[in-house]
């Protein structure tokens, strides 16, 4: 099946909205990647990463330390060849503390659909574990599992 290509629709902008969490949500760096130019260009928080080599070495890095990872990334806006991407998602460190990271994202992609650029900003929120909202097995979230909007993030 062919990826969402722009110019986007409403209907194409979710499905690659969806695609990239259930991406994420895998935890496979080398299968994350691949939805990425090969000279693609991010900015993470305060880390820029260059190429499809640099994006498996940060999440290599980014799923050792964020422990029991589960995301939820939920459309903004769109237009063209650019999406706008708010999510959250929950994971806690190797000394048990929960967190609840919350982001906004700027894609932009090339006529194959793949991204050439991501800019994210993300603020962490420690959480006791009582509070946290995103529960399933790890791997990609049920469709019935509510969204952020539904959750009140």
């Amino acid at each position: 099946m062919t990826p969402p290509v722009p110019p986007f629709t409403l209907e194409t902008a979710i499905q690659k909205v969806r695609k990239a969490e259930d991406g994420w949500n895998s935890r496979d760096p080398n299968r994350v990647s691949l939805a990425y130019t090969v000279d693609s260009v991010w900015r993470n928080r305060s880390e820029f990463v260059t190429g499809r080599e640099q994006i498996v070495q940060f999440l290599t890095r980014k799923w050792t330390r964020e422990l029991e990872y589960r995301l939820i990334k939920e459309l903004w806006a769109f237009t063209g060849d650019r999406i706008g991407v708010r999510f959250a998602y929950e994971w806690h460190d190797d000394s048990g503390q929960w967190f609840r990271s919350y982001g906004n994202e700027n894609w932009e992609f090339n006529d194959e659909g793949l991204m050439h650029h991501r800019y994210a900003c993300i603020n962490d929120l420690p959480v006791q574990p009582a509070d946290r909202l995103f529960h399933w097995p790890q791997s990609t979230r049920p469709d019935d599992h509510p969204s952020l909007s539904e959750l009140g993030l």
